[in-house]
């Protein structure tokens, strides 16, 4: 058993084979684009982060080698250590050379040479500029001030020589471009652009429009355009800048993949994580009362996925977690999925709430006000009966862990002239639902939803506080 989910293996031949997600038709509409302006153009491809944008791109970058595209992919935030993103790019560019090609992309790497030394003076100023501001600066000022038409004229000429080595610098590119991509553009995929250095990510921006940009080059941008945008406005000291703004004069076609079937994806995360070897073991299926856990635990999945905008990187998390915690879960003991499946996901999803749950600080009002608003589920005919159970649960098992003693029972009251039975509580699922509620807390005390259990035989466990058991 993995207790992690570890990158998806990517078959040459076949890319999306083991693409869980359903997402090559998306990879074929984007080659259709890129088919139809092969002269080069810069693709954003925008999701949040925890999407499966990196998988993506590189099944996509397969398909197009598959497919005669040169495709060239940079991992921008492992290689952020590097200051000049001029040098790691042309490093990636160096990949694809050919004995044919060695003397064109030479010759590029020196115009890029001569580059470096003209542009290398602007970003040292421009950084004194910003954060230099002592009396010896300002008294220097003072001193050349009798010398400024010299210092303009020779700006001039720098200017010159500056715009002279952008230019031999992109034809160069351009002609090595040319000889290597036999007819197709290059496909030049940057990715985790939104997690590098703020000022790395601007910094390749800028030289991708005025250094990289030429013919027969196509970019694939693979960000979180909020996480980017807000990247932007800590390199230039304002929240004033409009970044969609300024990543518009980069970036000429957006696209975001669509967000995946969520049953296909947690069914995926089950078999993944083996959690069937637990749930459905002989000496589990043993006992009648526990038949029920495997489909409850994907009821569970769907409910808490389906509506709650969950990144898949953290449903991974979720899975990962729950995994493991059911190691000190015997054969024979109470898991009721829907309660512990909860609170592993408001462990990693909300940690302030579950630590106010095991401080026992909450009123039972405050424990539902909480849960309804974690919960951000659409509630309707076919979830409402499933949220009224799972939030009634909750406050079970937090009633009887508050009051250090089995105290569920006492949710439920007698009416004095009648001898009825009545709860003490309401839904915040559904209101003047005293009825449902009844019957709800009626079936957790008969043992169908380990009514006598507490917080503790779950949090423990999910706190890795009990000993594997399995």
């Amino acid at each position: 058993m993995d207790i992690k989910h570890y990158e998806i293996e990517i078959v040459p031949e076949n890319p999306f084979a083991n693409c869980k997600l359903d997402r090559q038709k998306y990879s074929s509409v984007l080659t259709n684009i890129i088919n139809s302006y092969p002269s080069g153009f810069v693709l954003g491809l925008n999701n949040k982060w925890g999407t499966g944008k990196t998988t993506f791109v590189k099944m996509w970058g397969q398909d197009l080698k598959n497919n005669g595209y040169q495709t060239l992919y940079f991992n921008a935030w492992e290689n952020d250590f590097e200051n000049n993103p001029l040098t790691a790019l042309m490093g990636e560019l160096k990949t694809i050379t050919s004995e044919e090609t060695e003397p064109a992309f030479k010759k590029t790497l020196k115009k890029a040479s001569t580059l470096t030394k003209h542009i290398a003076p602007i970003i040292a100023k421009a950084i004194a500029d910003r954060y230099i501001d002592t009396e010896g600066v300002k008294e220097a000022i003072v001193r050349v001030t009798e010398g400024l038409s010299d210092v303009f004229e020779n700006e001039v000429h720098e200017y010159e020589k500056k715009k002279k080595s952008i230019s031999d610098f992109r034809q160069s590119l351009s002609e090595f471009i040319a000889n290597t991509n036999e007819g197709k553009p290059l496909i030049f995929i940057i990715d985790e652009l939104d997690r590098c250095r703020p000022n790395y990510a601007v910094s390749i921006l800028e030289q991708i429009k005025h250094f990289f940009s030429v013919p027969n080059v196509v970019y694939i941008l693979s960000i979180d355009k909020e996480q980017l945008g807000n990247a932007i406005k800590g390199v230039y000291g304002s929240d004033d800048i409009d970044a969609d703004e300024y990543l518009r004069r980069f970036i000429d076609i957006e696209y975001s993949i669509p967000e995946p079937e969520v049953d296909i994806f947690y069914q995926y995360l089950y078999d993944y994580f083996k959690f069937d070897e637990f749930f459905q073991s002989e000496e589990r299926l043993k006992h009648e009362e526990l038949k029920s856990d495997k489909p409850d635990f994907l009821k569970t999945c769907k409910l808490l996925f389906t509506n709650a905008n969950i990144p898949l990187r953290q449903q991974e998390k979720i899975f990962a977690h729950s995994r493991l915690a059911l190691r000190s879960f015997t054969s024979n003991m109470y898991v009721t999925p829907h309660i512990f499946l909860l609170l592993t996901f408001i462990k990693v999803r909300h940690n302030k709430f579950y630590n106010e749950l095991k401080s026992k600080r909450l009123k039972i009002e405050e424990v539902q006000e909480k849960f309804l608003s974690i919960i951000k589920i659409d509630i309707n005919e076919q979830t409402e009966r499933q949220l009224m159970w799972m939030e009634i649960s909750l406050v079970n098992v937090y009633n009887n862990f508050s009051q250090d003693s089995y105290y569920s029972r006492q949710l439920i009251d007698s009416v004095k002239e009648t001898g009825d039975k009545k709860s003490i509580i309401g839904s915040v699922i559904k209101k003047n639902a005293e009825k449902d509620v009844m019957s709800i807390l009626e079936s957790i005390n008969r043992g169908d939803g380990g009514g006598h259990l507490d917080l503790l035989h779950y949090v423990n466990r999910i706190d890795l506080l009990e000993e594997m058991k399995t």
